[in-house]
């Protein structure tokens, strides 16, 4: 299907605009006339080339990307927020053509080899699409799929809504809110700049709907006091996922939101977005499903299996096993439902006590005048490791180590209690998710 058509037929007779952001307007038929317009003349790209498109969720951007794909490229969607990486980023996914600032040039990629996944997509004579890893643990990874298979996910209408789209353009995500929006009738509303002000602002003035976002921003959301300043009476749901909610966090927005609906969503860049179901509002609690989907545990571990996995990395090795993909999660279960309880790599070991930093940060977080905590541990020659934890203040407070100390002793067993506190920042990405 190409997108343009699917998206006209989707929305015959809908004249309204489909996207808002403070670079103004844009409807199909603005994309239609504006798509030849971004980047020179984008006939010189060929079908299976592969283009880097540094923007946002922007007018031009956004018809040149529809254009684009429709034209059967495999398409690299970068941001200028990622502008240090974008020479490894332009290696590792082999881009041929690069459009920033308007301007299309070409990449010299004389002598490059070829890439089997790429020769696989081209054969195929499906446009393709190229994420990148966070690169938390080493290098990002290319990830390269199939775009064929992201638009069938909007072969079923849904309800139509207004979408406030915190996630990037270079992130799943991101596109995935975009797409579903835009093939369901719905409006996209673009922020103007991603703090806690202004994205209540904009919420506000464009009656927003849907609010995806990340744990770490929606916590800085309640303590900027935005929830508590500013009415929201057209928001139905907020979703949450690309790293673990505390509970804390969410029993306090589920209190200051009494009538909206917060569901947990879950996915990777590997395998796609999965269909989920909160046991409640307030529940960490998920299920995961949707068509092609099949999960199990094992050690503790969750693994998925999905048909709409990518073809593969491009710089690294195949993550499959018969298909099995191991996400990393550690998890409990009850029944159909998991819940997410810390990664793997992270695990601490104090004296043979196997410990999750998440539970530490759980319990930093219950603080209210902490924003974020990233537990860690530290080589320790008695122990193995000892615990060591960063807390940051929230804006206008001022954290005491001595009583931070005291808070951990009480809440956790004397072998979980960090040997160390730290009042300092904690990294946070461009994507809004804690390091």
């Amino acid at each position: 299907m190409r997108i343009l058509e699917g998206l006209g037929s989707r929305n015959a007779g809908n004249h309204e605009p489909f996207l808002i952001g403070p670079g103004g307007t844009l409807s199909f038929s603005d994309v239609s006339r504006s798509a030849g317009d971004h980047a020179g003349d984008l006939s010189r790209v060929r079908p299976g080339d592969v283009v880097a498109l540094i923007g946002d969720f922007d007018g031009p951007t956004i018809a040149a990307m529809l254009r684009l794909l429709d034209a059967g490229v495999i398409l690299m969607p970068l941001t200028a927020g990622t502008r240090a990486d974008h020479d490894y980023f332009f290696e590792a996914g082999r881009a041929e053509w690069v459009i920033d600032g308007g301007r299309l040039e070409r990449r010299n990629v004389a002598g490059v080899a070829s890439v089997p996944l790429i020769d696989e997509l081209k054969a195929r004579r499906h446009p393709g699409i190229i994420f990148f890893s966070s690169g938390t643990t080493g290098r990002p990874k290319a990830i390269l799929h199939d775009f064929n298979n992201f638009l069938a996910r909007y072969a079923v209408p849904r309800p139509p809504l207004r979408a406030l789209n915190f996630l990037l353009f270079d992130h799943a995500g991101g596109i995935n809110t975009m797409l579903h929006t835009m093939f369901n009738g719905g409006v996209v509303i673009v922020p103007s700049e991603r703090t806690p002000e202004t994205i209540g602002a904009d919420m506000a003035a464009h009656a927003v709907e849907l609010l995806p976002a990340t744990p770490t921003f929606l916590r800085m959301m309640l303590l900027s006091g935005v929830f508590d300043s500013t009415a929201f009476p057209a928001l139905r749901v907020v979703t949450y996922g690309t790293e673990r909610m505390d509970q804390g966090t969410l029993d306090r927005l589920c209190a200051r939101l009494p009538t909206v609906d917060f569901r947990q969503t879950y996915g990777l860049s590997e395998l796609g977005v999965f269909q989920v179901r909160s046991k409640a509002r307030d529940s960490l609690w998920m299920g995961i499903g949707g068509k092609g989907i099949e999960t199990r545990v094992v050690d503790g571990v969750l693994q998925i299996r999905s048909e709409n996995r990518m073809l593969g990395y491009m710089n690294a090795p195949s993550p499959f096993e018969d298909g099995w993909y191991d996400t990393g999660d550690i998890v409990e279960q009850d029944g159909d439902f998991v819940k997410v309880v810390g990664r793997a790599h992270e695990i601490l070991n104090v004296g043979g006590l196997k410990i999750l930093p998440g539970e530490i940060e759980r319990v930093a977080l219950l603080e209210p005048d902490v924003l974020r905590a990233k537990a860690y541990g530290v080589a320790n020659p008695i122990t193995g490791q000892h615990i060591e934890v960063i807390c940051e203040s929230r804006p206008g407070a001022e954290l005491d180590r001595r009583r931070l100390m005291a808070h951990f002793r009480a809440h956790l067993q004397k072998q979980l209690s960090p040997h160390r506190v730290i009042i300092g920042e904690v990294p946070v990405s461009h994507r809004f998710k804690q390091k």
